[in-house]
């Protein structure tokens, strides 16, 4: 085995010393929470040229990991587009509590800047907080004149792929439901968009009806439609198909409830075709880079979790929109002439109350009551209660407090350790010493580790138990629907598929970590790696 991955290595060294030719185009896919087993869970109902098309004539990684936590969409954005995990790209969540300003921030919001594309505040944004460079922003500098386009629902989804240097990053704004961009962006906004916008699909939309794409008897890798474990969508009184969006709107327009159908994987197809149509990617012998983060399915998947029907209709009718997207690009950039990359930003645990009715392992861990008790302790051992904040299992201490008391924050951090350790639900507990400490070998403390950012991060850190989820305090709505973040595989498991320009026809079973996409990338363009790469190339890729 390892003289034929040494053979392999010299093998794909010799070609690149031959051959200098590169894709015209490289297309990067996100699903927001998509879990691996959809792949092979609805394979049987997918159509031969979305999802089967790249499976098929494709390598299929079938074993790419997360190696980090938190799974979010931020961090995982960042981390698939720089290579390296939070611990150096610095976005350690979508959102989190940020000590030079005392507040808390958004991983893309940057209030020196105006959106551009509509009147809206959904354009203060920017990629600042992204400590490193992306594979696109080393493209950019490597060759000014290939062009970067992002685009995404969400605005993490399209910045943090589109990096620095992006020749034009693009979102959908809940207000306007317009896309727009930011003033940070250096380019004017393009004619084109505009004229997209001018259609106003997203109104048409709202008069619409998600109905089932089939018969909903046909639904058989989901549970029942009607299911305790969803929420209630606004209009409804219950979780059921189908979902008239002109009777829910109640004739307002509702864009928060467009995104929370299918219907919002179309249009941004739409308006990734539109691109296509007018940004002339992939039209020279220069590599362009056009990146695509589709978030309807993470916003459905909150909502009703892995096991409903919505989730089955919204993954076959995504397969229509990759099978409309990939022909598109055989005709404008022709077939063989592009490479995709198809993966997701994390997956997502199925919905723990789901699991307690199961006698299955998880569970929720609610934070008020233990918390206001670690305060009451905190107070009790040293005075003064020091702490300030807690945020994605993150929990900041009072630096003011602990610098006016002349108090050891080390000490405090243990002891607030060790209380966590003593809750139910908690599996383990960690201090920014210990995390910034030399390796320990262990899997839970290395995947903290990696997503662990000096700056950023909390001051003590911790970790549930499998199949729990963390909430503060028990509602009527606790036992419904999902969400992700945790190290466990059913967040971390996720989909990674190559296509296209010199991409073999394979599976490779071993494990391939989410942060190998970059340094591989690197390779088919034949650039050097971006600044804090931390993976490795797949190297069975370039093995024919």
């Amino acid at each position: 085995m390892k003289f034929a991955l040494i053979l392999c290595v010299f093998l794909a060294q010799s070609a690149f010393s031959q051959v200098t030719k590169t894709p015209k185009l490289i297309v990067g896919i996100v699903v927001d929470q998509m879990c691996y087993e959809y792949l092979y869970r609805y394979q049987s109902r997918y159509g031969t040229g979305g999802f089967m098309r790249l499976m098929s004539k494709g390598t299929n990684c079938r074993s790419a990991m997360y190696n980090y936590v938190p799974t979010y969409t931020g961090p995982g954005h960042a981390s698939i587009y720089t290579g390296t995990t939070p611990e150096n790209h610095g976005i350690v969540g979508n959102d989190w509590y940020e000590r030079v300003s005392h507040a808390s921030v958004n991983c893309v919001e940057d209030k020196r800047y105006t959106a551009v594309g509509a009147q809206t505040s959904g354009g203060s944004c920017s990629p600042k907080r992204l400590l490193v460079n992306t594979i696109t922003d080393q493209l950019k500098m490597t060759y000014p004149n290939s062009k970067v386009i992002s685009m995404s629902i969400k605005n993490r989804g399209a910045i943090l792929p589109g990096g620095h240097l992006s020749d034009g990053s693009y979102w959908f704004d809940f207000v306007t439901g317009n896309f727009i961009t930011s003033s940070f962006y250096k380019t004017p906004f393009p004619q084109w968009v505009s004229g997209f916008n001018e259609k106003k699909i997203p109104h048409d939309y709202l008069k619409q009806t998600w109905n089932t794409l089939y018969a909903l008897h046909t639904y058989t890798a989901s549970g029942t439609d009607l299911s305790p474990y969803e929420h209630l969508l606004p209009g409804k009184i219950l979780p059921t198909f189908p979902y008239d969006l002109s009777i829910m709107a109640k004739d307002t327009l509702n864009f928060e409830l467009f995104s929370t159908t299918p219907f919002c994987d179309a249009y941004l197809t739409d308006f990734a075709i539109e691109a296509l149509n007018n940004e002339d990617l992939g039209q020279d012998n220069q590599t362009d880079f056009l990146a695509i983060s589709y978030s309807t399915p993470d916003i459905i998947g909150h909502e009703f979790g892995p096991q409903s029907v919505e989730i089955e209709d919204t993954y076959l009718r995504l397969d229509k929109q990759i099978e409309r997207l990939l022909k598109t690009l055989d005709e404008k950039v022709g077939k063989g002439n592009y490479t995709v990359f198809l993966t997701a930003d994390h997956a997502v645990v199925p919905v723990p109350q789901l699991l307690v009715d199961n006698n299955l392992p998880g569970g929720y861990v609610f934070l008020d009551k233990p918390f206001n008790q670690l305060r009451t302790k905190l107070t009790e051992k040293f005075g003064v209660d020091y702490f300030l904040k807690h945020t994605n299992l993150n929990i900041y201490l009072n630096d003011s407090l602990i610098a006016a008391n002349k108090a050891d924050k080390k000490v405090i951090a243990e002891f607030v350790k060790d209380e966590l350790m003593h809750m139910n639900g908690i599996k383990r507990a960690y201090t920014a010493n210990e995390l910034l400490s030399s390796g320990s070998g262990d899997f839970w403390t290395e995947q903290i580790k990696r997503g662990y950012n000096k700056n950023n991060s909390g001051d003590v850190v911790f970790m549930l138990e499998s199949g729990y989820l963390p909430k503060l305090i028990p509602s009527a709505t606790s036992g419904k629907g999902t969400s992700h973040g945790s190290a466990y595989s059913y967040d971390t498991h996720v989909p990674l598929i190559w296509f296209g320009w010199g991409v073999p026809k394979k599976e490779i079973m071993r494990v391939v970590e989410i942060t190998d996409i970059v340094p591989t990338l690197a390779h088919f363009m034949n650039i050097a790696f971006p600044s804090a790469v931390t993976g490795k190339p797949i190297t069975e890729l370039f093995c024919k």
